[in-house]
């Protein structure tokens, strides 16, 4: 690839051609589910899809309820995830001695490669029957069970982040906290967080976009209902899962064309997650760099 001859096919182009095939593979992906849901986009396409009832057996294809619930899961997860992220990595990293501190990284770290299906068998084992029996009413397969068991997958995730983001620290911070007679709480509000702001969003919304694509989880104890959430305990339908289920007689029907409707909305979905992270990087390290020259 690169030529002493002065070949123009050069490593930076093989780079910069790799760079492009990724994007318009990315592009593809988004022209096929275009392509295929184009019969979809008419002008009732909103009173069609974006109704909250979904009876295909009366021409009734109206997504709302699984909008609804991919988002009720996700933003519950991640209420539940944060804290406890933050909280070991703050444990990690301030607060055990090296040793175990060490240990417990591993274990995240280990966690990090277990399939989801697994969670999703272990919540099924004793999330849904627990829940069943402490609510007394449903089935326990739930929002809630969902959440619980999608915030224990992003968890580590955001733990691995949220530590890498406070080992960046400069160690002479935490050492002129500790000669100005600050504690451990000091290092954390007064350096910790605040100079790893940028990493704890990175976190946050990669852990976002991973909970927005899971499929096994809501597949398997979401319940897969498809009525609009109305409570914790109420059984839910996500995106992903209504994609997996959807098995139409005939590649032309509307339900199943459906599906790439939904397809695209998680595009969109990650696609604006993912901008919004680049644009919250890039506004941090501006802001860093007019700190340093200040």
């Amino acid at each position: 690839m690169i030529n002493r001859s002065g070949s123009i096919f050069s490593g930076h182009t093989f780079l910069l051609l790799l760079t492009a095939g990724c994007g318009l593979l990315i592009l593809a992906v988004l022209g096929f589910m275009v392509f295929l849901g184009r019969p979809l986009f008419t002008a009732d396409f909103f009173n069609l899809f974006m109704s909250s009832v979904w009876a295909p057996d009366q021409h009734l294809f109206g997504i709302l309820p699984f909008v609804c619930g991919t988002l009720a899961i996700v933003i519950l997860s991640l209420l539940i995830a944060f804290p406890l992220s933050l909280g070991n990595a703050v444990l990690i990293n301030l607060l055990l001695p090296q040793l175990p501190a060490k240990f417990l990284y591993r274990i995240v770290k280990l966690m990090t490669g277990i399939p989801t299906v697994i969670y999703g068998f272990v919540g099924i084992s004793l999330l849904v029957p627990f829940l069943r029996e402490w609510s007394a009413s449903g089935s326990g397969m739930s929002l809630l069970s969902a959440a619980l068991l999608l915030a224990l997958l992003i968890s580590p995730t955001m733990i691995l982040v949220f530590v890498e983001s406070f080992t960046a620290i400069p160690q002479p911070h935490l050492n002129a906290v500790a000669a100005l007679g600050g504690n451990v709480r000091h290092k954390l509000i007064y350096t910790l967080l605040p100079g790893a702001k940028n990493g704890i969003m990175t976190g946050l919304l990669l852990a976002a976009g991973r909970a927005l694509g899971d499929t096994m989880i809501a597949l398997m104890v979401a319940g897969n209902a498809t009525a609009m959430p109305e409570s914790l305990f109420a059984s839910v339908r996500t995106l992903t899962a209504h994609i997996a289920l959807v098995m139409a007689a005939d590649f032309d029907s509307t339900e199943f064309r459906t599906i790439f409707i939904c397809g695209i909305i998680l595009y969109l979905g990650t696609l604006i997650l993912t901008l919004t992270l680049r644009v919250f990087n890039r506004n941090g390290s501006k802001a860093d760099l007019e700190r340093g020259l200040s």
